[in-house]
């Protein structure tokens, strides 16, 4: 069983009616719904929530954590950041959905600026599957059309992806590295760029579908954790020289 916290900031929900209007119950019950059938355990989290739902022992029992976020960025703690951060590098799983590319824990991970051009016209987006052995890509077919989706553009400020799984283009010409993979320590990270507030694209099966795969494929592996600092040699030096 795979031990998954959907976090969202659950802001937009509440204050614009054409967010409510799609996601009635918020974008964290809508991708939660998705994945029910899946052999997860999923619970969720929300900005207002104390310790914005992300405390200890949710952290520390978290296998998978997926992130949405937009508008409440700044309002998320140094200090939970720091938390999330420490947990992905210890072995938590790390999915970051659209305009969570600006949340504090990603861009700390990335260490660059993770900006990038944007333009929110209800273009339509084909996503391109460019690495289809990957386990993320499994049971998509070669693209993912969504009719009307916001447009996010390259140049794209994050480090060269570990492995490249989607490209997306758009109506204006734009091409976007929409499905990236990232190792930060022991803990893998998948940026998956879909998923703007004011489109259902969260009940879409493909795109829950790829967000399935990528829980599955970022689930820690529970290996030995390393041990860093000051070591005993393995048998004394004068064995090592005979």
């Amino acid at each position: 069983m795979i031990n998954v916290t959907i976090w969202n900031e659950y802001v937009h929900e509440k204050i614009h009616d054409e967010v409510k209007a799609v996601y009635p119950d918020g974008l964290h019950k809508a991708i939660a719904d998705g994945l029910a059938g899946e052999s997860f355990a999923i619970r969720t989290a929300t900005l207002d929530e104390p310790e914005h739902g992300l405390t200890d022992e949710v952290l520390n029992t978290t296998d998978v954590l997926i992130w949405w976020g937009h508008m409440a960025h700044e309002r998320v703690s140094d200090e939970i950041t720091a938390k999330v951060v420490r947990r992905v590098q210890q072995g938590m799983g790390f999915i970051v959905l659209h305009s969570g590319h600006f949340s504090k824990p990603f861009k700390a991970l990335m260490g660059t600026s993770c900006d990038l051009k944007w333009r929110e016209a209800g273009e339509q987006e084909i996503i391109w599957c460019v690495n289809p052995s990957h386990p993320i890509a499994e049971g998509i077919d070669s693209k993912i059309v969504l009719d009307h989706e916001e447009m996010y553009g390259e140049f794209f400020d994050i480090p060269t992806p570990d492995e490249l799984v989607f490209v997306s283009n758009f109506e204006g010409g734009e091409v976007f590295r929409s499905g990236c993979t990232f190792r930060r320590g022991s803990g893998k990270i998948f940026y998956f760029r879909p998923g703007h507030e004011t489109y259902p694209t969260y009940y879409k099966p493909e795109v829950l579908k790829v967000i399935s795969n990528a829980v599955k494929w970022a689930y820690p592996a529970h290996n030995a954790q390393p041990v860093f600092g000051m070591s005993q040699p393995v048998r004394p030096f004068k064995e090592i020289l005979v």
